[in-house]
């Protein structure tokens, strides 16, 4: 099945496909491919969220089971230049592999890092190892091309996260032997916004981003329609802070506003925006900036009074300043959880290609509100918790770079 996508969406992806903020405390990862390893408990990822039935009849789905006799997985994961110790996205990923492991203790995984963000070069990568392993899980918009690969090594599963496949001309495919992960980042980004508006004591708060990608702008969108709604149902008057001068433009040349830093690994212009957005009052940013992420953080930890949403994962450990920390929440896209399902349908023989949007119905998006792991109050993290379940059924639909609603237009 083919399905024409816009072909300015790939030619525009260039270097890193991060969203999240990078974590400040992460290794730097080495320029070759690790040594095969059977993961520890040591490096397992925490505890996962309940999986119900229909959560992991997504992952595994409905059609004949495919051929496997269930024997260890060589399982390789190809990640981007900050590689799979960067505290957020590419580990994410990495760790749904590792708790995988954990239950299969046969099973092993091989991280090779893409040193460059090209995606010739990303797609290259693939080819380099594709005859090696059963299970390539790969991080990015930049392997979206990987369709030809996986065409012509059927026996080879691919796991694709934050992209769907594409041919040469840019067209959106459905390969039998990839399952392709979206998520629907405005819903977390919506989560996002209600905090902050429900949070903030100035009332001005705002979104900064790296590049204006679609997920990118999925997140700007969801924490705007967040912040409307709450303003509308919750009695509060937030007000979101852009800087025209980094306006964001997406990859249809359509200007999307926001506060975007023009790249994912440029730290010292994302301190400057934060800065900017702290002189102008803002005293909760929600960053989804990759690497550049840093430098927000960094302007929030010299600030007073100001606090940081995390994006991607729990952010809360990189918010540490002093004896007190910064981060107030985090938006989650839970791609670790997807990667151990893709897996496990992997072993029990129902996996099959598709192209998924995982959103809150499968437990896909969400927000931090465990206790110790955020600083939202009580009040607030009820009254998110009242519209995540509108979300979860449909009910609250929260503007996104192209399901043809703008944070203008939304309602709900």
């Amino acid at each position: 099945m083919k399905k024409k996508v816009l072909a300015l969406i790939l030619s525009s992806v260039m270097a890193l496909s991060l969203v999240g903020c990078g974590n400040d405390n992460a290794q730097s990862s080495t320029n070759e491919p690790a040594t095969e390893d059977t993961a520890t408990d040591d490096a397992a990822a925490e505890a996962e969220p309940e999986v119900t039935d229909d959560a992991q009849a997504d992952a595994a789905g409905d059609a004949a089971p495919a051929e496997t006799d269930g024997a260890a997985l060589k399982i390789a994961i190809v990640s981007s230049p900050s590689g799979v110790d960067d505290g957020s996205f590419n580990e994410d990923n990495y760790n749904g592999i590792l708790t995988f492991i954990e239950s299969h203790p046969d099973c092993t995984v091989t991280p090779v890092q893409e040193t460059t963000g090209d995606v010739t070069a990303a797609v290259q990568a693939v080819a380099d190892v594709v005859a090696d392993y059963d299970v390539i899980v790969c991080c990015g918009f930049q392997f979206a091309g990987i369709a030809t690969i996986a065409e012509e090594n059927p026996d080879v599963k691919f796991v694709l996260v934050d992209s769907f496949p594409s041919d040469a001309e840019g067209n959106e495919v459905t390969v039998d032997n990839i399952y392709a992960m979206q998520f629907a980042e405005q819903e977390s980004g919506f989560f996002a916004g209600m905090a902050a508006a429900l949070e903030t004591t100035t009332g001005k708060v705002a979104v900064v981003n790296g590049i204006a990608y679609p997920s990118n702008v999925n997140y700007q969108y969801g924490f705007e329609c967040g912040v409307k709604y709450a303003n509308a149902t919750e009695g509060t008057t937030a007000e979101i802070v852009e800087l025209p001068s980094y306006a964001g433009t997406d990859v249809t040349g359509a200007n999307v506003g926001g506060n975007y830093v023009g790249s994912f690994a440029d730290e010292a212009t994302g301190k400057v925006v934060g800065n900017a957005l702290i002189a102008e009052g803002a005293d909760i940013i929600f960053v989804a900036a990759g690497a550049s992420g840093n430098g927000v953080l960094t302007a929030v930890k010299e600030a007073e009074g100001v606090k940081f949403i995390g994006c991607d994962v729990d952010q809360y450990d990189d918010g540490a300043n002093g004896d007190t920390n910064v981060v107030l929440t985090s938006a989650l896209k839970v791609m670790h959880l997807n990667v151990e399902r893709a897996l496990n349908a992997v072993v029990d023989g129902s996996f099959k290609g598709a192209n998924v949007t995982l959103q809150a119905d499968t437990d896909s998006t969400g927000y931090v509100n465990a206790e110790g792991r955020c600083q939202l109050s009580a009040e607030t993290i009820s009254k998110i918790d009242a519209a995540y379940e509108q979300v979860k059924s449909g009910a609250i639909v929260p503007a996104a770079n192209f399901n043809g609603v703008t944070p203008d237009d939304f309602t709900w």
